[in-house]
């Protein structure tokens, strides 16, 4: 990213926290917790830092955290606005379909791969009732097929 046209890492950092501020996860965890493990899950796989801030914002709009057209306007590169769009899931989309637009946008996968494997680890399951806990590991298992992640279980 870099560059005095578009926002730091740090103040996207801060936007994302701000945008969830109050929000918790499945476990009641504050849920810049899930955008920061995303986040720096991007940066231990390679990511870029158009990727580490997309970590940051891929759950804002589809969480009604931020609108469309702040993304749209907002000082962040096509690419971040691209990864940001396409792990948008939309209202009763087909899991195929959101899962073969994170296959077109370039730069996409490694940032869902980071939301898999927080989404996806083993203590944060154990903390949910058993019954949702099985209904997203299951969840999480056709997400990783259709993404050509089988194999991968991080």
């Amino acid at each position: 990213m870099g560059g005095v046209d578009y926002l730091s890492l740090a103040e996207v950092e801060q936007i994302a926290r701000n945008a969830h501020a109050g929000q918790t996860d499945k476990n009641g965890h504050p849920y810049a917790e899930h955008l920061a493990a995303v986040a720096h899950g991007v940066a231990a796989r390679g990511g870029s830092a158009e990727q580490v801030a997309a970590g940051w914002l891929h759950d804002a709009v589809e969480d009604d955290a931020l609108t469309r057209e702040w993304l749209a306007q907002a000082a962040l590169s096509d690419t971040t606005k691209a990864i940001v769009d396409a792990l948008t899931k939309r209202p009763g989309e087909p899991l195929e379909e959101y899962t073969a637009r994170i296959l077109a946008t370039p730069g996409a996968l490694v940032v869902k791969r980071a939301d898999l494997a927080h989404n996806s680890d083993p203590a944060r399951l154990a903390s949910l009732d058993p019954a949702t806990a099985e209904r997203l590991a299951a969840k999480y298992r056709r997400t990783r097929e259709l993404l050509g992640l089988a194999a991968e279980s991080d």
